[in-house]
C-alpha cells in the first residue's frame, strides 16, 4: 500500500492524496499546509478569484489544496512520469476540471508561461538542488499585482536575500527541517 497525504480543508477534505516511492519526494506536512493556507486565507480571503502555480508539484499536494479551496484554476508542473500518472489519476478522480498538468523540467515550464498570470507560486524544490533562488527569479514575472510566492526550504530565508531577489517575507515558519514561507513582491 502506497504512502499518502490527505487533503485538509475545502471541497476535497480529507481526500487521500497517493505519495509514490520516488527519492528525494517530500509531500508537505499537514501542519505546514494547514498554517500556510491559514495565512492564505488571511491575506487573500478571494480564493475564487485566484490563479495558482504548483511548480514542482510532486504528490500534487499544494496546488489541489489550493483547488480544493475554490482557486479559479491551478497549473501543476512536474518532470517524473510516474507522478505525472499519479497526478493525472488524482485529476481525474476528483474532476478536477480547474487543475491543469503540465509535463516538464520546472524552470523551462516557467519561462513560457504569461507574465502577470497567477496571484500564488507554490515552490517547493527539492532540498539540496539548487533551484529554490532560480526557481523564485523565474516566478517573479509570473505574478501579477499582489501575488505571494510560497517557498519550502531545508534552510531559513533570510530576509536580506528575499529582498536582494525582490522579495519580502511576508509570514515564515519551521515544522522539523522544513522551513517555510509566504513573500511578496516588494512595494507589492
Amino acid at each position: 500500500m502506497p504512502r499518502q497525504v490527505r487533503i485538509i480543508g475545502g471541497a476535497w477534505r480529507r481526500t487521500p492524496i497517493p505519495v509514490a516511492d520516488v527519492p528525494g519526494l517530500r509531500p508537505s506536512p499537514d501542519r505546514v499546509r494547514e498554517t500556510l493556507f491559514n495565512w492564505l486565507s488571511h491575506l487573500r480571503p478571494d480564493t475564487q478569484r485566484l490563479r495558482g502555480l504548483d511548480l514542482f508539484a510532486g504528490t500534487g499536494a499544494l496546488g489541489l489544496e489550493f483547488a480544493s479551496r475554490g482557486a479559479a484554476r491551478v497549473v501543476l508542473v512536474e518532470r517524473q512520469p510516474q507522478l505525472l500518472r499519479l497526478l493525472r489519476d488524482q485529476q481525474a478522480k476528483l474532476a478536477a476540471t480547474q487543475v491543469e498538468i503540465v509535463a516538464g523540467e520546472a524552470l523551462t515550464v516557467a519561462a513560457g508561461l504569461p507574465r502577470a498570470s497567477f496571484d500564488v507560486v507554490f515552490l517547493d524544490p527539492p532540498f539540496g538542488a539548487g533551484l529554490l533562488w532560480p526557481a523564485i527569479d523565474a516566478v517573479r514575472p509570473l505574478l501579477a499585482d499582489g501575488g505571494l510566492v510560497y517557498a519550502e526550504a531545508d534552510e531559513p530565508i533570510e530576509p536580506a536575500d528575499a529582498a536582494a531577489h525582490g522579495l519580502d517575507i511576508l509570514r515564515r515558519s519551521r515544522a522539523g527541517r522544513v522551513c517555510f514561507h509566504l513573500l511578496q513582491l516588494r512595494n507589492a
